[in-house]
């Protein structure tokens, strides 16, 4: 379990608009991922309530509980990580059932097709897009490897444990969670459950460099679970990276120079979402991670929250974020897909093997 920092220099060296007082309490759970070997009882009382009305300001939310529901017996789910949507507007969800781990949805709930019966550690997915055609690349924490394959599950490369980098004595060291693909191709993949390197790689899986770590300091992660590649600003192309276990992201150059630290206390940062000027992201956990106190944070392009579907009004007093209280509405929710209507679809983890909840933006 990774301890959590003593020091907050991060904090007061990066003053940015969500650098003051903390969005949640101090008491929140500090570590990556919690140990379930024994199996606490969920708090199910609080479930969401289908048509509910949550967020703010112009990121307002219908809450549809039943989206994508199934028969469980025919297309089960253990637990839900990641999500995407495909060119075609199709909704992808990524299982560690190996039944089935990949089922694609269409926009109302049906389920089109499934697939994946071979990751047990299905954790990462990640859309790419090459000549006109759509491509996923998954992460397995279990097998230790990175697949890229095509849209309707054919293997086409695999990226085992990234020996080459001189910083793994063996295979079981490295966990990936997450992939992100830069503008010319390149591969950067994200050991947030291993050793938190961000192991760079080309397009073609040619070892580049390797940068992070486990650590405090400023170019270091604590459970870089997360990473995406920030498109909103063409002139400054940089990398997102999430240090869940700090509860704050960092900004890297492409080539691994860390050029800003935003730290977002009480946030449980899965993974950076962009879709237009938004950042979306889900807040896995506030205290506890057998309860519905998790959330959905949008923030605009100078980081400061608009909306917290799932939480309170976010409240700023001289400048100064105010703590958000939680409503009860999703229980480790892992990961927020937006679509072309900026509706957001939220996976969920270790939730009672529950499907994703659909928020219809109103």
């Amino acid at each position: 379990m990774p301890r959590i920092p003593k020091s907050r220099r991060q904090f007061l060296k990066n003053s940015g608009a969500l650098a003051a007082s903390g969005i949640l309490t101090s008491t929140l759970v500090g570590s990556c991922k919690p140990n379930n070997s024994k199996k606490a009882k969920i708090v199910s009382n609080n479930k969401p309530k289908n048509a509910s009305i949550i967020g703010h300001g112009d990121f307002k939310y219908k809450v549809h509980a039943d989206w994508g529901v199934q028969d469980s017996s025919k297309i089960p789910v253990k637990d839900c990580h990641e999500m995407v949507q495909d060119s075609k507007g199709r909704l992808i969800l990524l299982t560690n059932h190996i039944k089935n781990n990949v089922i694609t949805y269409d926009r109302s709930g049906k389920v089109l097709s499934t697939w994946g019966k071979d990751f047990p550690g299905a954790h990462g997915l990640t859309l790419s897009k090459e000549g006109g055609e759509d491509f996923l690349f998954i992460t397995d924490h279990d097998r230790h490897q990175v697949f890229k394959t095509t849209i309707d599950g054919k293997i086409l490369m695999t990226l085992d444990y990234p020996k080459e980098t001189g910083v793994y004595n063996n295979a079981d060291l490295y966990k990936p969670t997450e992939v992100c693909i830069g503008p010319n191709g390149d591969i950067y993949v994200a050991d947030g459950y291993g050793e938190n390197w961000i192991i760079q790689y080309s397009s073609k899986g040619e070892y580049i460099r390797h940068f992070g770590g486990k650590g405090e300091n400023d170019n270091q992660f604590n459970c870089c679970h997360g990473v995406t590649f920030d498109t909103r600003n063409p002139d400054r192309p940089e990398l997102l990276i999430t240090s869940r276990a700090s509860k704050e992201f960092k900004r890297f150059s492409l080539d691994g120079e860390h050029l800003e630290t935003i730290p977002l206390n009480g946030c449980e940062i899965c993974r950076p979402v962009i879709h237009g000027d938004e950042l979306y992201f889900a807040v896995i956990v506030t205290k506890s991670w057998w309860s519905y106190d998790g959330m959905v944070i949008v923030l605009d392009k100078n980081n400061k929250i608009i909306s917290a579907p799932g939480g309170s009004t976010p409240n700023y007093v001289d400048g100064q974020l105010q703590e958000i209280t939680y409503d009860g509405t999703f229980l480790n929710p892992h990961d927020v897909c937006i679509d072309n209507d900026k509706n957001i679809y939220v996976a969920q983890w270790y939730s009672g093997k529950t499907y994703p909840v659909m928020l219809e933006r109103v």
